[in-house]
């Protein structure tokens, strides 16, 4: 029945201001204001993603959004020098630099203002 349509997932922050930054000039998306306080990511290859204020915010203890890349290290790098810090997980086979490897893809997490987890993931 909606195969055929197109579908928007979305997320909460606490603080669309900083979250409208940090997406914008950290990460380097084409971000936009849309109606009701919103803003709304712009991904390739068509994806939207809208982001909305909620007073009573509670990061998601997942990670909500997975961004494949072709040089994770250098994308670590590039964050870092951007501000991003990236998490270290009790447990978890974790180079200095954040990046996990040998379980499946190479990947590194860190979070967004709202303390939402977010993922750069070694493209294979």
């Amino acid at each position: 029945m909606l195969g055929a349509t197109k579908a928007i997932s979305g997320f909460s922050v606490d603080d669309i201001a900083a979250a409208k930054k940090f997406y914008s000039e950290t990460l380097g998306l084409k971000v936009t204001d849309e109606e009701m306080g919103l803003i709304r990511l712009h991904l390739a290859g068509g994806t939207e993603i809208l982001v909305y204020p909620k007073p009573n915010h509670e990061p998601a203890t997942y990670t909500i959004l997975n961004f494949l890349v072709d040089d994770i290290d250098g994308t670590v790098d590039k964050l870092t020098s951007r501000g991003v810090k990236f998490l270290k997980y009790d447990g978890f086979p974790q180079e200095e630099n954040g990046v996990m490897r040998g379980n499946g893809p190479d990947i590194a997490w860190f979070t967004d203002p709202a303390g939402n987890v977010i993922s750069v993931l070694k493209e294979s």
